[in-house]
């Protein structure tokens, strides 16, 4: 499909390859804890990500080497391993800005997986690279860039933050996908689209956390 100059032809790309080609295929119900230190520094991420029922069983398959429908602890930590490395190119699916620029993050050393009731659940912890203040406005936030897999908070208490300190303000945003899309036109351009697994379009449309504080 040509991409229009107009604005409208933009928005009208962007609903028909979201629609289309970016479908999600996996789905994950997941919970982010953010620990604050008594220095007002962020200090770590706790993620945990419980997987939908048919990629858990697909995992299974494929981990399953002695097919006894049990994931035991061998078979838990190879499927660990290979899902800690398809994450690394994609940051982990985390999102951390202050003020609207990146933070790093240091890469988890592990994963753990566990396997309960038809599903897949995976844990992990990262930290900051450099200290991480609560100055200004800081951003976090959980998404896959290929919009493969789609990562839900079901409510807002899945997000939650240890050691806040008083005169920060803590608030949960969604996006609303129409809003997004008006608020970023002039970002949206044929090379934005042109490599599906190496944009940000995800980032606009993902749930997360802002911690403001005076």
């Amino acid at each position: 499909m040509h991409l229009t100059s107009t604005i409208a032809g933009v928005a009208l790309l962007l609903t028909s390859t979201l629609a289309v080609a970016a479908h999600p295929h996996v789905f994950a119900e997941a919970r982010l804890d953010v620990v604050v230190g008594t220095d007002r520094d962020v200090e770590t991420l706790r993620h945990l990500w419980r997987f939908d029922e048919l990629f858990s069983s697909t995992v299974l398959m494929e981990f399953d080497k002695n097919a006894d429908l049990v994931l035991d602890a061998k078979e838990l930590d190879a499927a660990a391993l290979t899902i800690h490395a398809s994450l690394a190119e994609y940051n982990y699916f985390q999102m951390v800005t202050v003020d609207g620029k990146d933070v790093a993050m240091t890469p988890p050393a592990k994963l753990v997986t566990s396997y309960e009731n038809n599903q897949l659940a995976v844990q992990f912890e990262t930290q900051p690279k450099e200290a991480l203040p609560l100055a200004g406005k800081v951003s976090i936030g959980v998404y896959d860039p290929t919009f493969y897999t789609a990562i839900d908070f079901t409510d807002d208490d899945k997000i939650a933050v240890a050691g806040l300190p008083q005169g920060c303000a803590r608030a949960v945003v969604r996006p609303d996908p129409n809003t997004a899309i008006a608020q970023n036109q002039t970002k949206l351009t044929d090379a934005f689209f042109s490599d599906p697994t190496g944009t940000d379009l995800g980032k606009i449309f993902a749930t997360r956390l802002e911690l403001t504080c005076a």
